[in-house]
């Protein structure tokens, strides 16, 4: 095969990319391995507080379970009242905004970054993935850059999100599709 496809000695973070100091970064590494994740269930004070200062915008009443990863916290919003479960991981290389009264349930994955495969260089990009208020990302789904799960949306479990999911429609699959209107209570 004629030339380069992929020369990983040349790849590079991009300049400014991690948003803070790579000491910085590395101290976060370090907090959240020895005082985010040891920290006992019920502690999500805790690690609301150890969250907020590094920069994450963290609402009221948010439960973040001690097995949750989070890349970079300053780039990372969750709204009042939102859970967020085991073992989910928030690769926040690009912003992650998590709206008011949603869950992100276990073993799911927000990956707000990728690389661009058609160059030698691998380079990395962010995009910014934005789950509105009233979602729920079901158990072992996978929310790719750049995606929007509008308002009050579900996500069933598995699902490979690779688009922006409707307002208010049960979705499922992978790739995602959107299978019905998600009923509501009517007062």
């Amino acid at each position: 095969m004629a030339g380069s496809i992929q020369d990983l000695s040349r790849a590079k973070v991009p300049p400014g990319f991690r948003g803070r100091p790579a000491w910085f970064v590395q101290l976060w590494w370090i907090v959240q391995g020895v005082l985010f994740h040891a920290s006992p269930q019920a502690l999500y004070g805790w690690r609301r507080f150890l969250l907020r200062s590094f920069g994450a915008r963290i609402g009221n009443g948010v439960r973040i379970r001690q097995s949750v990863s989070v890349t970079y916290p300053w780039k990372l919003s969750i709204g009042d009242w939102s859970w967020v479960g085991d073992y989910a991981t928030l690769y926040t290389l690009g912003e992650i905004t998590i709206g008011d009264n949603t869950v992100v349930s276990q073993h799911s994955y927000l990956c707000a970054a990728s690389h661009d495969y058609t160059r030698p260089t691998f380079d990395l990009y962010a995009k910014a993935i934005h789950v509105e208020s009233e979602a729920w990302i079901a158990a072992h789904v996978f929310v790719g850059p750049g995606v929007t799960v509008g308002r009050g949306a579900v996500v069933g479990a598995g699902s490979v999100v690779l688009k922006d999911v409707p307002a208010g429609m049960v979705c499922a699959g992978n790739p995602v599709k959107v299978l019905r209107v998600r009923p509501t209570q009517s007062e």
